[in-house]
């Protein structure tokens, strides 16, 4: 692995370690959501929901669309694809067989 996909995994790793951020995934896989969608799930300010938005996004995690007046978040598949087959390929030798 380079070590930009490290990098980025750490920052990836480091994201999900939040169990607020983890919620918001959680949130997330039904569908984009507004800032203000999310934060009603909460008993957050608005200012710590932007915290762990922002963390989200810096990870890659989720994405932002802007539409009108509006800022829908919402998953970003690839990078969990990324994740898992990192993991899974820590199970397995350099030739691809499992241990």
């Amino acid at each position: 692995m380079s070590g930009v996909i490290i990098l980025g995994m750490a920052e990836t790793l480091k994201a999900i370690s939040d169990p607020i951020r983890r919620e918001i995934l959680e949130l997330l896989k039904d569908g984009r959501k507004t800032a203000g969608e999310i934060s009603n799930s909460f008993n957050l300010t608005g200012a710590t929901v932007s915290y762990h938005l922002s963390n989200l996004k810096k990870a890659n995690l989720i994405t932002e669309t802007k539409q009108k007046n509006f800022i829908f978040y919402e998953l970003n598949s690839s990078v969990f694809e990324d994740v898992l087959v990192w993991i899974y390929k820590l199970g397995g030798n350099k030739d691809g067989k499992e241990k």
